[in-house]
């Protein structure tokens, strides 16, 4: 079974809703559980909410690119927006948050430390960092990006099927 449903969409607040209701409704059509569909809605809404406030969209790109896709053993969703280089802060930033996961054993520890770090020094909910490292826990997703020659930075979330986990 492999299955994609591809979106792009206007980086605007107002159409983050679209996007959950239209992953819930191809999600659904596979049969899925509700808590693996809640993930991956919860997944997909993070990312949408980052491309939203860190793109830097253009007359050249004007929309986001995102993308769930459903095999036998994973669903992966993809966020795809425009950056300014490399040296880009929120590009940077994303790279040592997630090494930063990595660096746990598990993502329910690095959550727990984040928690502990936004309670002693309160910080604005867009700069906590915290939406990633709901990916990881919440959404029990593995993280990962890159960025093309074109500047485009493509964020994924893989989420392994239970009972599905390979070597």
């Amino acid at each position: 079974m492999e299955n994609i449903m591809n979106l792009k969409i206007a980086p605007e607040w107002d159409n983050l809703e679209t996007v959950r209701v239209r992953t819930e409704e191809f999600l659904k059509d596979k049969n899925l559980s509700r808590d693996i569909i809640d993930s991956i809605i919860m997944n997909i809404s993070e990312l949408m909410e980052n491309a939203v406030k860190y793109g830097r969209f253009d007359d050249k790109i004007k929309d986001i690119a995102a993308s769930v896709t459903v095999t036998d053993n994973d669903i992966i969703v993809e966020v795809k927006s425009p950056v300014k280089d490399e040296d880009d802060f929120h590009f940077k930033r994303l790279d040592k948050i997630i090494q930063w996961i990595r660096g746990y054993q598990n993502p329910f520890e690095a959550y727990i430390e984040k928690l502990k770090e936004v309670a002693v020094q309160p910080v604005c909910e867009s700069e906590s960092g915290i939406g990633i490292i709901r990916i990881a826990y919440e959404g029990q997703s593995i993280l990962d990006f890159y960025i093309d020659d074109n500047g485009i930075i493509s964020v994924s979330a893989v989420y392994h099927l239970p009972g599905k986990r390979g070597c």
